[in-house]
Order: structure tokens, then sequence, then C-alpha cells
């Protein structure tokens, strides 16, 4: 597997639905507007259909994009979009044999059929794997509702703190506080930070003042109904051209996210780890929180064109947790399609980070040696529900990579607890490790789910309605949702868990490593090599030693499944890579 690794996903408990019930979003992950063709509703379908039934493809050329086109047309296929600054496609063939005949081709590396990005689901659930943040409320939705709201505990007049501060053990974990970071260096407005996700609520109180709409895309129009199993998808489109704004965000995941990393200092709510940075959203995700292959390479590559300086993903792209690129128990045409996905997404991260980008990734949430894979039971995990998705359980090795994680140039970020534990749920092993960052830990000192042990950050009121998270006063339903209503103006906070939430920290302080050590660029920002970011995010990580019980053993009610082995010693190792991460350290960087 590569050096660095990372993927989408909240926490874990019970399983958190790939789709949940009411019509909710999720999060998860693009060159020039110009280059770049929006692919319609009608061909946003996954290439698993009949001889006959026109289905979608992505493509990737093994040479020009003249001599790709050629042997589409050779094919019989029709190009709908094509991203040609890597050399991908999106495609359409009623041939059921597409996948195979276009192994053939010497002009093209392969296909694979165009299905969406896997959303993580629960560590602890039966047969869950996946990265980033599970929900926390899904596990305790029902008890929740009767449960009511955690009064949070004001910020110390006086203090410099914002009104919930308090509550935010992880901030102070990496000395991003008024005594630390945010008063060496809270982050320049000339760095752009993109989220590559679900979206992200721009109307947000804790989030306008340093969005940018502008600059942020949305490639994803939405699908209502899911084409292969019939059930619903995203819902009813909300606008017209079931296109959403840029500035929208259905789910919550990536509003998260996005708060987590840039929260501003302006006596609302909560304050982020850079709250002087400008967020931009790279939507790649549909509303219900499914990915496609094709928005997610080109959202890489936008970053690269756009001038964005630091990139946070947290998915992993569907519908292979790893890709392998010849296992026997595939099929060659599900190795075809596991080998494009793999040169499709390596070929986006080379882009961008040639362009000056630097991409953070969620480790994942499987409780799993990433370096040391044997099982995968998961994959294909599309279509919806997995009952048709024709998973099956395969033995794999370390030649299989989850994307874009695991791709060359991706800064991979485990999750730790306010103890400072490995999160329970948390992927980790010395080959992808590189840091660790607050992601939560419901279960860190404590026999029942504790929810001001996870990461509490923006939630948006749309949401929050359609999950029933507030009551009809807008009263918070849930301990796992705070409503505040400083200087006369109320928003929402929600607390989740996963590597997920981890994933942003680590993009707050390269962020304000940019911020400290970056240059001038041609469009009037900041810009730096992402080798050096990436140089100083590891120097400046506080050193962790592995727990002095090793194997680690997760107390109950986690079972023996959760006993992990920390290999290394305090300057790396596999549970903190270099440490975690130190945002009070990255603000004094050249003083």
């Amino acid at each position: 597997m590569s050096e660095y690794m990372g993927r989408a996903l909240r926490s874990t408990a019970p399983p958190h639905p790939r789709r949940p019930s009411a019509p909710r979003r999720r999060a998860g992950l693009v060159g020039l507007a110009a280059t770049l063709l929006a692919v319609p509703a009608a061909v946003a379908l996954p290439g698993t259909a009949g001889a006959g039934a026109r289905a979608t493809y992505v493509v990737v050329y093994s040479g020009s994009a003249e001599a790709g086109r050629a042997a589409l047309a050779t094919l019989g296929a029709t190009v709908e979009a094509e991203n040609t600054e890597i050399g991908v496609a999106t495609v359409t063939s009623t041939d059921a044999e597409f996948i195979a005949k276009a192994a053939k081709q010497p002009a093209l590396v392969g296909a694979a059929a165009d299905e969406p990005i896997g959303y993580a689901p629960e560590p602890g659930a039966a047969g869950a794997s996946g990265v980033g943040g599970v929900s926390a409320i899904a596990k305790e939705k029902a008890d929740s509702r009767a449960g009511g709201a955690i009064a949070p505990e004001r910020g110390r007049p006086g203090s410099g703190d914002e009104p919930l501060a308090s509550l935010q053990w992880d901030m102070r974990m990496i000395g991003a506080t008024p005594t630390g970071s945010y008063r060496q260096q809270p982050g320049s407005k000339k760095v752009l930070v993109g989220v590559i996700d679900t979206g992200i609520d721009g109307s947000h109180p804790d989030i306008a003042p340093n969005f940018s709409k502008g600059l942020s895309r949305n490639f994803v129009t939405d699908i209502p109904v899911d084409p292969v199993s019939g059930e619903e998808m995203d819902g009813p489109c909300e606008y017209d051209s079931c296109v959403d704004p840029v500035d929208h965000d259905d789910e919550g995941h990536g509003t998260h996210v996005a708060s987590t990393i840039a929260s501003p200092i302006n006596g609302l709510g909560l304050a982020g780890v850079a709250p002087g940075v400008t967020l931009v959203n790279i939507r790649a995700g549909q509303d219900a929180g499914w990915f496609f292959l094709q928005p997610t390479v080109d959202a890489i590559t936008y970053a690269g064109d756009a001038g964005i300086d630091v990139v946070n993903m947290s998915f992993y792209t569907d519908p292979w947790l790893f890709n392998c690129t010849a296992n026997p128990a595939d099929s060659p045409e599900a190795q075809a399609e596991q080998r494009t996905i793999i040169e499709a997404t390596q070929r986006a991260v080379r882009y961008a980070t040639l362009r000056g980008v630097t991409l953070i990734a969620a480790a994942g949430n499987e409780v799993l040696d990433t370096g040391k894979p044997e099982i995968d039971e998961i994959s294909p995990d599309y279509p919806y529900p997995e009952s048709q998705s024709g998973a099956y359980e395969r033995e794999i090795d370390n030649s299989c990579l989850s994307m874009p994680s695991e791709a060359r140039g991706v800064f991979d970020v485990n999750a730790v607890g306010p103890s400072g534990r490995l999160s329970y749920y948390s992927n980790y092993g010395v080959e992808q490790t590189v840091v660790a960052a607050p992601g939560g830990d419901a279960y860190d000192g404590s026999a029942t789910r504790d929810a001001a042990k996870l990461i509490l950050a923006a939630y948006p009121r749309n949401v929050a309605e359609a999950n029933g998270d507030i009551d009809a006063n807008g009263n918070p339903t849930t301990p796992y949702v705070v409503r505040d209503d400083s200087l006369g103006v109320t928003s929402y906070y929600q607390y989740l868990e996963g590597t997920s939430m981890a994933a942003p920290h680590a993009t707050g302080v390269a962020a304000i490593i940019i911020s400290q050590l970056g240059r001038p660029d041609l469009r009037g920002g900041i810009t730096a090599n992402p080798l050096l970011v990436s140089a100083a995010l590891v120097t400046t990580a506080t050193a962790t030693a592995c727990p002095a019980t090793n194997p680690y053993v997760y107390a109950r009610p986690l079972t023996a499944d959760y006993t992990k082995l920390c290999e290394g010693d305090k300057l790396f190792n596999g549970f903190y890579g270099y440490g975690i991460v130190n945002a009070k350290a990255a603000a004094q960087l050249g003083r």
C-alpha cells in the first residue's frame, strides 16, 4: 500500500445506515469548468445494465485523448464528459461486455462502471467497514429523543473563547485556543481550503464569513430514485435542475468537516482550527452520500486548477473498499474496473499535487491495520441495498489499495479520543499512518456512549429539521445536537466521531502552516509546496508513544475484536505516526 492513505467516514456504534430513511446526505469529496462537462442525471447511472440497456462507465486513456476517443468509437461508446487534464472520460454504452472489451484496447487503460463512492459505515456494525465519520446520532437516535439536549457551558467572559469553546476538548488538545495558535496565526484569508464532501452550508452563521461561493463548485446532479434497486436515493430534487447550489448541504457531514477546519472567531458558537482561512466547497457526493468516480477525480483535478492550497478528503471510492489489480477471486471485468479506479485516482492526485495542493485524508474506521489487510467482505458495495450489491468475501493483501487515501502523495490521519488514546474504530498501522488528530471516542473512559467525547461542529438547520433533531420550536431533541443563540443569531452544532473528524483537524493545521510559511502566488494568494507542508505537519506534531499495555485492549462494552497492536517507538508508531497534530507549534514556525 502507498505511503499515505485516507478515506471518508464518521464513527461507529449501531450501524449508521448507508442511506438514512429520510432524505439525508453524507460526507465525502474537479479541471476547470470549461474543460469538464456536467453529466446529466439521465446518464449518471451505474454501469450495471444488461445487454441493450445504456449504462455509464469511466474510462482512462493510455495515450492521447484523440486515440482514446477513436478506440471508444470503435466500441460504439458515446463520450458524455471528459477530463482532458488527466485523460479520464465518462461514456455510455449499450454493450454489456464493454468493460472487458475496453481492457483489450491499447489506447485505453480500462473502464469502470460509473458507480458511487461509499459512505463509511460504523466500525462495530456487522459487516461494517468504512472510513471517515459515523454520525453519533445514528446509534442512539431513539434513546436520545427523550434525552434532551446538553446544556452548553459558555465561554468565560473576557477569555476570548467562543460561546461553545468549553465543549471543544479537541481544540484544547492541539493548542487551537485564544492563548495558543489563534493569537499567533489564525490562518490567512489568502489560504484556500477545499472540502471534497457532500457540500458545505455556506449560509450557516458560523461558516458564512469564511466561505467562498465564487470558488465553490458542485459536480453532482441529484438522483431521486436509485436506478438499480428502484429505491429512493437522493429523494425529490430540491431545485428544478436537480443540481443543488454550491452553498448547500443536505447531509451535514461536509458542513461538520468545514466547521472543524475554519469556523471563524465571531462571537457565535465555536471556532475551527484555522478560523482565518477561506473555505471552498468542492462537492462530489450525492445527497444520499454516494459518490461517482468521475466527479471524484474531477473534484481533485479542480483543486489543482483553482489554486486550492489544501484539501480534506474523508471518503473512499466505491464500489470497492480495496482495489486489487489481479485478485483471482475477482472476474476479469472486476479486475479491470479496479485497475481503472486506481489509475484514474492516482492521475488526479498527481495532477493536484504538482499544482501545489496538499491532500489530506481520513485513515478509515475499519479497526484495521491497513498495512496488513486480509479480508474484504463488503465489496462491491453498490447498488443499494447491499443485498443487491453482489458483495462477496475475498482474501486480499497489501497490494490492494483503498482509494484515494492510499494514492501516492495523500497524507493519512488516524483518530484519537479525549484521553489521547487511539479511537476504538480508527484504522492504524506503521505503513499508512502519518499523524493522528482528535476524531472523538464515545467510549474513552466510559462504559456507555458519551456525546461530550465526540467532536462538536456546525450542523445545517435544514438537515437537523429533516432528521427530526430539532422540534417545531427549534429546540434539540437529542444530546448530539447543541443550539447556540449568541448575538441574537440561532445556529446548530452536531457531535460526530470518526476519522472523518480527525482529518479536518490536520487539514486546519496544514492551513496554518501554509499561512505561516507560504509565499505569494500569481493569483494573489499564498502557496506552499506540499512536501514542505507535510514535513512541517510531521515535525510540529506531538510525539506520542504506544500505550504501556500493548496490545491495547479496549474495555467493555467493546469486544476483543477491537484489540490493537501498536508497533514502533515514540518517534514513530502505528497508532500515532509521528504524533498528534499541534496547531500551536505550527503557528510558531519561522518565528
